[in-house]
């Protein structure tokens, strides 16, 4: 057997005196440099079990490469014990690149029968790269027609499956228009189309393969993935593709990974796990790559697989010609961002898109120039790898767990970035929220649940709102509080997101974009009411805590300003069973927060009511009146718990703490007309208490009764010493005396 070498993955000598020995020996553990002899002395049992492996590995891909007349499995004894030879060192630890080059050109040679062809199709589990002339090669056989339909179908799914293991594809770029001649054949069309989809820049878009996709799909109907392949083309041409495309994000083409994937990703685990020993099994003079699972090593830009010679040179030449105009600059090279802000319209992104995920200077260009298709190659891949790696929706991949958390993270941590949201992430989350038990990368499922984009009510209803309930009703007190955040900072990039379309685009915005505001508006509001149900019975079930209350006041904090802060024109006051428990409760900080919402709840109200009455309508929406009713209802039991003593007589709300005088008197509290005020609540005694221990030190009964005229003022004061800003604040702004006191003052 000659010594055969991959033109992009040379191979050196290996010095040892065996006259029959191959490249695949460069591919055997630890590799050998002296005599046989030596060798054989040092081997432990593992290595000698190796070794033999490694031995019949070569048998047989000798074997197959002298393969000249067609050879039918049946009764050949040699044959089958080559191809059972392929398939097991395949599945346990994967094929050397020269491996896969023999196998390729062997099962698309049509010299044997299809039913071996295909075994050995389904054996090309890559150990490192695979590379780029071999594929090629493989497709010149596609010319002669050597091979049958289902063959050259399986050899399509495989390509598809192991693109991103390709070293290099611009030998793949230019056979574009050969692969474009397949897709007459309507049971490969789908995947033609998602090979091309991979493969496509805009040298590619032409007027003839348009007219030939829309006439396929008036022959074939509204297939996705035709419609795939026209929406990237337009992105690339707009005035090209002139047809109305849908403008929602879908899944476009169905896996095709076949069997490989998850023997990839078994082989890639068995290898990672392997001892430093083993590390020589990955070929190639390029830097090993991570070998976690596909989408994990997709996330570093894969390194040219030329040896140091040529890169020198390459570097060289790239000196030279850097600033051409005409020559697009590989990311590759790009290290610094005066490098990125120099080659930034010629900069041509790598067809691992998973690599972009960690690469600042990528997603910096990203955030620059809005390049469509980036964004839609970006949001394919991500879409494709959740759904295949999700681990509560894939069996037998709780082993991953770890991993798939790693990749939301960084997920997440990317469009905290880009200050956007992935719609591939929004379809993923509702179409998992179903099956998530609560538990699974929890933090991490909260994380992109905050970043979801704007959808219509019904979309979120059903697929967001439904099922986070039923987990939210159902789990622990700690995870209430966790979809309460995420719920949160969902409503503050909505917010973002609006303020953001308003600065850039002012006038635009309230005239043209009235459908836009009025639907932001829904949504919004329904968000909010969401939130108010489902903290009401989540306050009746773990019985008012102390924790759960601060994380409801926290986005209701958000809520109370959005007129003024985010000048969104809605304002919605927190139900009664969230305003009365945070009322009564007995820590200060929850009162705190309460009474600074409601001062902010006052401002908001009193500039909408002043814009209102001097015809300044910014925006065109007004408050409803039942706001204002409601807003005035809480500030009277406000008051009246805090200031007056008369909460239990004069508030009117339906739900509210109001009680009929019999009633009182059976409480058997003395002076309950003067009981329960900012001296008597029950969050605000401890103050009290020690108030008193500082004013009147000799008196110990605690008399509540001598905080009163002077030294009610100096409580106040005391209290605005402790850090109760929100109470002083609501205080000086909505109760008269102490308001006149402060302006005159002032």
């Amino acid at each position: 057997m000659q010594r055969r070498q991959s033109s992009k993955t040379p191979t050196q000598p290996l010095q040892v005196d065996h006259k029959n020995q191959t490249d695949l020996s460069g591919w055997r553990k630890g590799g050998i440099t002296g005599p046989k002899k030596s060798v054989q002395n040092h081997q432990s049992p593992n290595d000698q079990k190796n070794d033999s492996k490694q031995h019949s590995l070569e048998q047989a891909l000798s074997y197959f490469e002298k393969v000249q007349d067609h050879v039918s499995l049946k009764k050949n004894n040699v044959l089958q014990k080559h191809l059972i030879t392929v398939e097991s060192i395949a599945l346990q630890r994967g094929l050397p690149p020269e491996g896969i080059d023999v196998l390729l050109n062997v099962a698309l040679s049509g010299k044997l029968a299809d039913t071996v062809n295909t075994r050995l199709l389904k054996s090309l589990i890559p150990a490192s790269v695979i590379p780029e002339n071999s594929v090629v090669s493989s497709v010149s056989w596609l010319c002669v027609s050597k091979c049958s339909g289902n063959i050259q179908l399986l050899f399509l799914k495989w390509l598809i499956t192991v693109f991103d293991f390709i070293d290099h594809k611009e030998k793949l770029h230019a056979l574009y228009g050969f692969f474009f001649s397949f897709l007459q054949d309507e049971k490969m069309c789908p995947h033609v189309c998602h090979l091309l989809y991979l493969l496509t820049r805009k040298e590619n878009v032409k007027p003839f393969r348009i007219r030939r996709l829309l006439d396929l799909q008036a022959k074939m109907g509204m297939q996705p993935h035709l419609q795939a392949l026209l929406s990237l083309y337009k992105l690339f041409c707009p005035e090209l593709v002139t047809i109305t495309l849908p403008g929602k994000m879908k899944t476009y083409f169905k896996s095709s990974e076949g069997p490989w994937k998850v023997a990839i990703n078994t082989v890639r685990r068995r290898n990672q796990e392997s001892s430093p020993v083993s590390r020589p099994l990955f070929l190639g003079t390029a830097q090993p790559q991570s070998r976690k699972r596909k989408w994990n090593s997709q996330l570093i830009i894969p390194a040219s697989s030329t040896n140091k010679n040529n890169l020198e040179e390459d570097r060289e030449k790239n000196r030279v010609d850097w600033y051409s105009e005409n020559e697009s600059f590989p990311v590759e090279q790009l290290q610094t961002f005066s490098q990125l802000l120099q080659n930034i319209h010629r900069l041509e992104f790598p067809s691992q898109m998973g690599s972009v995920l960690r690469n600042p200077l990528l997603l910096h260009y990203m955030n620059c120039i809005r390049d469509e298709s980036v964004y839609l190659r970006l949001y394919y891949w991500m879409g494709q790898t959740l759904q295949e790696e999700c681990s509560w929706c894939v069996a037998d991949s709780n082993q991953y767990e770890e991993e798939f958390k790693d990749f939301l993270e960084t997920v997440y941590k990317t469009e905290c970035f880009l200050q956007e949201g992935f719609p591939s992430c929004e379809e993923f989350l509702f179409k998992s929220l179903p099956l998530w038990d609560g538990f699974c990368c929890r933090s991490q499922i909260l994380r992109l649940v905050s970043w979801i984009p704007l959808s219509s009510f019904s979309e979120m209803k059903s697929h967001l709102y439904d099922p986070l309930a039923q987990l939210f009703f159902t789990s622990s007190l700690y995870f209430k509080c966790s979809v309460l955040e995420s719920l949160k900072q969902l409503l503050q990039n909505w917010l973002n997101w609006h303020v953001i379309h308003l600065d850039s685009e002012p006038d635009s915005h309230v005239h043209s974009l009235n459908t836009t505001l009025s639907g932001l508006v829904n949504v919004v509001s329904e968000l909010i009411h969401f939130v108010g149900r489902i903290s009401t019975v989540a306050l009746h079930l773990e019985n008012n805590p102390t924790f759960l209350l601060y994380f409801i006041l926290n986005f209701y904090e958000t809520v109370c300003d959005m007129y003024l802060r985010y000048s969104l024109p809605l304002l919605i006051m927190p139900p009664a069973g969230v305003f009365y428990p945070a009322l009564l409760s007995m820590d200060s900080v929850n009162l705190n927060e309460l009474c600074y919402i409601m001062y902010r709840y006052r401002t908001n109200l009193v500039a909408a009511k002043e814009n209102e009455l001097s015809k300044k309508k910014i925006l065109q929406f007004k408050f409803s009146s039942q706001t204002y009713q409601e807003y005035n209802q809480y500030i009277i039991a406000m008051v009246g718990c805090l200031w007056t003593s008369s909460a239990f007589q004069k508030d009117i709300h339906p739900q509210g703490l109001r009680m009929g005088e019999e009633l009182l008197k059976k409480t058997s509290v003395q002076d309950f007309k003067t009981s329960f005020n900012i001296v008597f609540h029950p969050a605000m005694m401890v103050y009290a208490v020690l108030f008193l221990q500082q004013v009147c030190p000799d008196d110990t009964t605690f008399n509540f009764g001598l905080i009163k005229g002077k030294r009610w003022n100096w409580y106040l004061e005391y209290l605005y010493t402790q850090g109760l800003k929100g109470l002083k604040v609501f205080i000086e702004s909505s109760i008269s005396r102490v308001s006149q006191a402060s302006h005159s003052k002032a």
